[in-house]
């Protein structure tokens, strides 16, 4: 059918994805080489020298004034600082995810039992979590566990790229991919198959019920607490926290359960409130393992602080 082709690419951009891929092919290269410390020591190093230097470092800032806005300047220059060396970190650890597992003695995991319920169940759970530390650990510590599990990501604009990330994920175990979206049909489908999926919710939408983050208005998807509902099942938190270097505590909470009080949107309101306010009080705990870096909040916040500043 003419709307399931793929757009034809010119000679021109499919050379330059090309040479991007093989320049991100020589990077990987060089990470693995280092190992696990050296490759992530060498990521945090360079972001922490270059990350100040970009105009996403604005950014960075504002966001730490509109979450923390009683924060004395000195401490949130030095959080903007030491939040590019784990996001360094955490970009580089991904050429060597397949050494940064349970397995691996570098990540521990608490409530475990909880991931094991799961698969012993048969039966799917929403897995939720944020951008905080390394995230992908989160993913192989539910590959450990057995869980059977569809990880959504966000495919690379680059085909060639895309493909090589999708290889590294799949050394450690993570192989079941979904499209991003709420209730698309692939996740479905995975949940009435048994599946879980596993959702990171502090993504920035322009659309989607309107919750509080950080006490502003952010607009958030609504695609986990409406197919826990939709399934009858709960929404189950992972978070992660950076122990020291490329060492890791992976932790399976409480989980979350959807109410089903006969109004469905405020069901679902409220637990997309809930599966926020998990990833802010997470944030709260270790603020500087959190994705610092994107524009979580609507547009009319940060012109807020902007006017702020420049008063």
């Amino acid at each position: 059918m003419p709307g399931d082709k793929k757009p034809e690419v010119s000679f021109g951009q499919d050379l330059i994805w090309r040479i991007q891929s093989a320049a991100f092919s020589g990077l990987f290269f060089v990470l693995r080489l280092l190992g696990v410390d050296g490759a992530s020591a060498f990521g945090g190093g360079l972001l922490r020298v270059l990350g100040p230097l970009t105009g996403t470092q604005k950014t960075v800032l504002r966001n730490l004034k509109i979450a923390f806005p009683n924060m004395p300047e000195a401490e949130r220059q030095r959080l903007a600082r030491d939040q590019w060396e784990l996001t360094g970190r955490t970009f580089a650890e991904l050429a060597v995810m397949d050494r940064l597992t349970p397995e691996s003695g570098r990540v521990e995991v608490v409530g475990l039992e909880r991931l094991h319920a799961v698969r012993d169940s048969g039966k799917p759970v929403v897995l939720i979590s944020g951008h905080i530390a390394n995230f992908e650990v989160m993913a192989a510590v539910i590959m450990h566990a057995g869980v059977p599990c569809q990880v959504t990501y966000r495919a690379a604009n680059n085909p060639y790229v895309d493909a090589k990330i999708r290889e590294a994920r799949a050394r450690y175990g993570i192989r079941l991919f979904a499209p991003k979206g709420d209730g698309t049909r692939e996740l479905v489908q995975g949940m009435k198959r048994g599946d879980s999926i596993a959702l990171l919710v502090d993504q920035k939408y322009n659309e989607g019920p309107e919750v509080e983050f950080f006490g502003e208005p952010v607009n958030a998807s609504p695609g986990a607490a409406r197919l826990a509902r939709k399934f009858g099942t709960v929404m189950l938190p992972l978070s992660v926290v950076r122990l020291n270097g490329a060492r890791f505590r992976v932790t399976a909470h409480e989980p979350i359960a959807i109410a089903d009080s006969g109004d469905k949107n405020a069901d679902i309101l409220e637990g997309i409130q809930a599966a926020n306010r998990f990833v802010e009080d997470r944030v709260r705990e270790n603020p500087v393992d959190w994705f610092w870096v994107h524009k979580r909040w609507p547009q009319k916040v940060y012109d807020r602080v902007i006017a702020e500043e420049k008063a």
